[in-house]
């Protein structure tokens, strides 16, 4: 019976693991223990130059999920693909996680693809100078005084006939000035 597991790979490296485990799985025939091989994302809203844009994120970064059927051959195949530090579980032995806990992470993926979740990061923080881009402030400069994620939107202090105004504006509307 085939379970779920998280494997634990290098950071960065989940893409390689994943296409690794898969490749040798097929290449030594033991396709039917190596059932489903996953790398957790999360499409996520991103400020880049004032612009929205759509990426991929790394739900997990440094962890790929597989459903496996634990023989010690498929044990010694994920253990031995480069990049695989091990298996996350009790002294790196497979622990198997509930098929609920697995679809919720693999969820986060099928979600977003249907209604992207707006998760926002931001190129500034607080105390950075921005740049208003739209709005009846455009062209203002002013400093990040705070975020809202939840609102997706940010005050900044800007500087109106020599006196500094708080101004709530969304996310888009400001950049970075370098």
């Amino acid at each position: 019976m085939s379970r779920w597991y998280i494997i634990h790979a290098y950071s960065g490296f989940e893409n390689k693991v994943k296409e690794a485990i898969e490749a040798e799985a097929k290449r030594l025939g033991l396709e039917q223990g190596v059932e489903r091989v996953e790398v957790p994302t999360e499409t996520v809203t991103e400020i880049k130059r004032g612009k929205k844009v759509q990426t991929e994120r790394k739900f997990m970064p440094g962890y790929v999920l597989a459903k496996l059927t634990m023989t010690d051959d498929v044990f010694h195949l994920v253990k031995n693909t480069p990049k695989v530090t091990g298996f996350l579980g009790p002294n790196g032995k497979p622990q198997p996680i509930p098929d609920a806990q697995a679809n919720r992470m693999l969820d986060t993926k099928d979600e977003t693809a249907d209604a992207p979740k707006q998760k926002i990061s931001v190129d500034y923080e607080i105390g950075d100078n921005v740049k208003v881009l739209d709005g009846p402030f455009a062209s203002f400069t002013g400093i990040v005084e705070e975020l809202n994620f939840e609102r997706n939107m940010v005050k900044v202090s800007v500087s109106i006939f020599g006196r500094a105004t708080p101004v709530e504006l969304e996310f888009d509307q400001v950049e970075l000035v370098k």
